[in-house]
């Protein structure tokens, strides 16, 4: 009987000794859920932060980001609704600039630059300049929509400093980002689109036909900035820090951007 007893005392201590060992294990798994990094970025950089995201959790295997890609317009909106966002990647000033006039990002520091080009199909015309696209040959112009894609908002500066703006109106098809104006220039649906560089290097199914003069639009800087509400600042920081870095400059690089001054 005393070793029945005995025996079921053990039992008892050893499940005690099992539950306090998987509620700590409960409480690592916490702890290294604290170190994901939720990252929205601007989809033409989709390409570069990939292998950035891989180089990074290598060196850190603390840490593991989850990208959140998206025109900056729309990940801006997000943002001012109150998306659980550590770090904002954005394509254009002025998403990054109205964010701060609101206390909702920290400042911000330039990542990278880019340029604005236009595309056709790979068996596409070759206009010889802007004001080609005006001509009959061309029906169907893609273009990010302004208001909330920088690429389309650069686009509509550089054809307005053009004078041919308004004079397209009948002839532009609007993207949500500028991936998918690369989509509509792929698959035959514009004869015509306006990305930036390092977009157009992803594709085998068009071609760059000009680069657009750079100072006919705004200068093409991608700021990044912590976002005010995040609770893993300082870890959203030094994923900044690095994309800033030498190693982290090289990574863009490799993808067609150039540093940003």
């Amino acid at each position: 009987m005393k070793a029945s007893m005995y025996a079921k005392r053990i039992i008892v201590l050893l499940s005690i000794a099992a539950f306090g060992m998987l509620s700590s294990a409960c409480g690592d798994n916490k702890e290294a859920a604290s170190a994901e990094i939720t990252v929205s970025a601007a989809v033409s950089m989709k390409s570069a932060l990939t292998k950035l995201e891989e180089n990074y959790e290598r060196i850190h295997p603390d840490v593991h980001i989850t990208f959140n890609y998206g025109s900056s317009g729309t990940l801006e909106q997000q943002i001012e609704q109150g998306a659980p966002v550590d770090l904002f990647l954005s394509a254009g000033m002025k998403q990054m600039e109205s964010l701060f006039s609101r206390k909702l990002v920290l400042p911000s520091v330039p990542i990278v630059r880019n340029e604005l080009v236009l595309i056709v199909p790979k068996t596409g015309r070759m206009p010889a300049d802007l004001k080609a696209l005006t001509e009959s040959g061309y029906k169907r112009i893609a273009v990010g929509t302004p208001e909330t894609v920088p690429a389309g908002d650069y686009t509509k500066q550089s054809l307005t400093d053009e004078g041919i703006w308004d004079m397209l109106q009948n002839k532009i098809v609007y993207g949500k980002d500028v991936r998918q104006v690369l989509t509509y220039v792929e698959t035959g649906n514009a004869d015509a689109g306006f990305v930036y560089k390092t977009d157009a290097q992803t594709s085998d199914k068009v071609k760059t036909v000009l680069q657009v003069d750079e100072h006919s639009h705004d200068p093409i800087i991608y700021p990044g900035a912590v976002v005010s509400a995040s609770k893993q600042q300082d870890k959203a920081g030094a994923l900044l820090d690095y994309m800033t870095s030498d190693e982290g400059q090289s990574v863009f690089e490799n993808f067609g951007f150039t540093k940003a001054e």
